[in-house]
Protein backbone atom coordinates (compact mmCIF):
# COMPACT_ATOMS: atom_id res chain seq x y z
CA UNK A 1 0.00 0.00 0.00
CA UNK A 2 1.55 3.18 -0.98
CA UNK A 3 1.98 6.36 1.56
CA UNK A 4 -0.65 8.63 0.01
CA UNK A 5 -3.38 5.15 1.13
CA UNK A 6 -2.34 5.20 4.16
CA UNK A 7 -1.81 8.65 4.89
CA UNK A 8 -5.57 9.37 3.07
CA UNK A 9 -7.17 6.44 4.99
CA UNK A 10 -5.81 7.66 8.46
CA UNK A 11 -7.61 11.13 7.96
CA UNK A 12 -10.79 9.53 6.79
CA UNK A 13 -10.39 7.67 9.83
CA UNK A 14 -9.87 10.85 11.58
CA UNK A 15 -13.13 12.48 10.61
CA UNK A 16 -14.93 9.86 11.42
CA UNK A 17 -13.83 9.56 15.00
CA UNK A 18 -14.27 13.49 15.09
CA UNK A 19 -17.71 13.27 13.61
CA UNK A 20 -18.77 10.47 16.33
CA UNK A 21 -17.75 12.82 19.22
CA UNK A 22 -19.46 15.97 17.99
CA UNK A 23 -22.52 13.65 17.61
CA UNK A 24 -22.13 11.83 20.95
CA UNK A 25 -21.79 14.99 22.47
CA UNK A 26 -24.76 16.53 21.37
CA UNK A 27 -26.93 14.14 21.68
CA UNK A 28 -25.74 14.03 26.22
CA UNK A 29 -26.12 18.06 26.09
CA UNK A 30 -29.37 18.21 24.24
CA UNK A 31 -31.35 20.35 26.64
CA UNK A 32 -34.95 20.34 24.71
CA UNK A 33 -35.36 16.56 24.99
CA UNK A 34 -39.01 18.06 26.47
CA UNK A 35 -39.58 21.12 25.05
CA UNK A 36 -42.94 22.23 25.00
CA UNK A 37 -44.47 19.07 27.10
CA UNK A 38 -45.78 19.51 30.41
CA UNK A 39 -42.37 20.90 31.44
CA UNK A 40 -42.80 24.00 33.49
CA UNK A 41 -46.55 23.23 33.96
CA UNK A 42 -47.94 24.61 36.98
CA UNK A 43 -49.11 22.52 39.76
CA UNK A 44 -52.22 21.25 39.41
CA UNK A 45 -52.84 22.07 35.43
CA UNK A 46 -55.21 19.18 34.07
CA UNK A 47 -52.46 17.57 30.64
CA UNK A 48 -54.62 18.28 27.38
CA UNK A 49 -54.50 15.13 25.06
CA UNK A 50 -53.81 17.07 21.91
CA UNK A 51 -53.66 13.79 19.58
CA UNK A 52 -55.70 14.53 16.14
CA UNK A 53 -57.67 11.35 16.00
CA UNK A 54 -59.66 9.57 12.98
CA UNK A 55 -63.17 10.27 13.26
CA UNK A 56 -63.81 6.36 13.54
CA UNK A 57 -61.82 7.19 17.27
CA UNK A 58 -63.94 10.24 18.35
CA UNK A 59 -66.74 9.94 20.59
CA UNK A 60 -69.53 12.63 20.93
CA UNK A 61 -72.92 13.19 22.32
CA UNK A 62 -75.38 15.33 19.96
CA UNK A 63 -78.07 18.13 21.44
CA UNK A 64 -80.19 20.04 19.75
CA UNK A 65 -80.69 23.57 21.27
CA UNK A 66 -82.91 24.99 18.54
CA UNK A 67 -86.66 25.29 17.82
CA UNK A 68 -86.48 22.66 14.73
CA UNK A 69 -87.48 19.28 16.31
CA UNK A 70 -85.62 16.71 15.54
CA UNK A 71 -82.21 17.88 14.27
CA UNK A 72 -80.10 16.14 16.74
CA UNK A 73 -81.50 12.93 15.53
CA UNK A 74 -80.67 13.85 11.79
CA UNK A 75 -77.43 15.39 12.96
CA UNK A 76 -76.35 12.22 14.71
CA UNK A 77 -77.14 9.93 11.67
CA UNK A 78 -74.84 12.13 9.29
CA UNK A 79 -71.81 12.37 12.26
CA UNK A 80 -72.33 8.43 12.17
CA UNK A 81 -72.70 8.05 8.65
CA UNK A 82 -69.31 9.93 8.86
CA UNK A 83 -67.74 7.06 11.40
CA UNK A 84 -68.14 8.84 14.37
CA UNK A 85 -68.99 7.39 17.99
CA UNK A 86 -72.25 8.87 18.38
CA UNK A 87 -73.21 8.28 22.49
CA UNK A 88 -76.42 10.20 23.13
CA UNK A 89 -78.97 12.93 21.65
CA UNK A 90 -81.33 14.98 23.27
CA UNK A 91 -82.65 18.53 23.55
CA UNK A 92 -80.72 21.21 25.29
CA UNK A 93 -81.55 25.42 26.07
CA UNK A 94 -81.23 27.84 23.36
CA UNK A 95 -78.04 28.76 21.73
CA UNK A 96 -77.36 31.41 19.45
CA UNK A 97 -74.74 30.64 17.55
CA UNK A 98 -73.90 27.75 14.84
CA UNK A 99 -72.62 25.01 17.79
CA UNK A 100 -71.01 25.03 21.12
CA UNK A 101 -68.55 22.15 21.32
CA UNK A 102 -68.22 20.96 24.96
CA UNK A 103 -64.80 19.00 26.14
CA UNK A 104 -62.23 18.04 28.64
CA UNK A 105 -58.81 18.04 28.54
CA UNK A 106 -58.54 14.42 26.85
CA UNK A 107 -61.21 15.89 23.97
CA UNK A 108 -59.46 18.61 23.26
CA UNK A 109 -57.62 16.89 19.78
CA UNK A 110 -61.54 15.44 18.97
CA UNK A 111 -63.11 18.77 19.68
CA UNK A 112 -60.01 20.22 17.03
CA UNK A 113 -61.56 17.66 14.40
CA UNK A 114 -65.37 18.68 14.90
CA UNK A 115 -64.41 22.23 14.85
CA UNK A 116 -63.73 21.49 11.05
CA UNK A 117 -67.15 20.48 10.24
CA UNK A 118 -68.37 23.56 11.34
CA UNK A 119 -65.75 25.38 9.51
CA UNK A 120 -64.40 26.76 12.70
CA UNK A 121 -67.64 28.71 13.56
CA UNK A 122 -68.35 26.47 16.68
CA UNK A 123 -67.77 28.15 20.49
CA UNK A 124 -65.48 25.97 22.20
CA UNK A 125 -66.43 24.81 25.90
CA UNK A 126 -63.81 23.74 27.36
CA UNK A 127 -64.09 22.28 30.86
CA UNK A 128 -60.83 21.76 32.85
CA UNK A 129 -62.54 19.48 35.33
CA UNK A 130 -63.89 17.30 32.55
CA UNK A 131 -62.88 13.55 32.72
CA UNK A 132 -64.06 12.13 29.67
CA UNK A 133 -62.91 12.19 26.30
CA UNK A 134 -66.53 13.07 24.85
CA UNK A 135 -67.13 16.18 23.16
CA UNK A 136 -70.77 17.28 23.57
CA UNK A 137 -72.18 18.68 20.24
CA UNK A 138 -74.88 21.37 21.11
CA UNK A 139 -76.45 23.05 17.70
CA UNK A 140 -77.52 26.63 17.71
CA UNK A 141 -80.39 28.77 15.96
CA UNK A 142 -77.50 29.78 13.45
CA UNK A 143 -76.51 25.62 12.20
CA UNK A 144 -77.37 25.32 8.70
CA UNK A 145 -75.69 21.72 7.73
CA UNK A 146 -71.82 20.08 8.14
CA UNK A 147 -69.19 21.04 5.85
CA UNK A 148 -68.36 18.51 3.22
CA UNK A 149 -65.13 16.38 3.00
CA UNK A 150 -63.34 18.63 1.59
CA UNK A 151 -64.57 22.09 3.28
CA UNK A 152 -63.10 19.68 6.42
CA UNK A 153 -59.76 19.01 5.03
CA UNK A 154 -59.25 23.02 4.17
CA UNK A 155 -60.57 23.63 8.08
CA UNK A 156 -57.94 21.85 9.38
CA UNK A 157 -55.00 22.85 7.18
CA UNK A 158 -56.46 26.61 7.60
CA UNK A 159 -56.39 25.95 11.58
CA UNK A 160 -53.19 24.42 11.65
CA UNK A 161 -52.64 21.52 14.60
CA UNK A 162 -54.62 21.42 18.29
CA UNK A 163 -53.39 23.61 20.91
CA UNK A 164 -54.29 23.63 24.66
CA UNK A 165 -56.70 25.75 26.25
CA UNK A 166 -56.13 28.44 28.36
CA UNK A 167 -55.20 26.45 31.54
CA UNK A 168 -54.31 23.59 30.26
CA UNK A 169 -50.39 22.28 29.18
CA UNK A 170 -49.62 19.72 26.45
CA UNK A 171 -49.60 16.16 27.33
CA UNK A 172 -46.55 14.56 26.29
CA UNK A 173 -47.07 12.51 22.97
CA UNK A 174 -47.70 9.03 23.31
CA UNK A 175 -44.57 6.56 22.73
Amino acid sequence: MSFARVRALVIVGLLAVIALVFVVVAVVRDTQSDAGIAAGCPEGWPLADLTLRERKDVKINVFNATDQPGLAHTVADEFSNRQFQVKKTGNEKKVDSVAVLRFGPKGVGSAHLLQAYFLNNAVPGYDPKRTDDTVDVVLGNRFQQLATTTEVNQSLGDSGPPEAPPGACPSPPAK
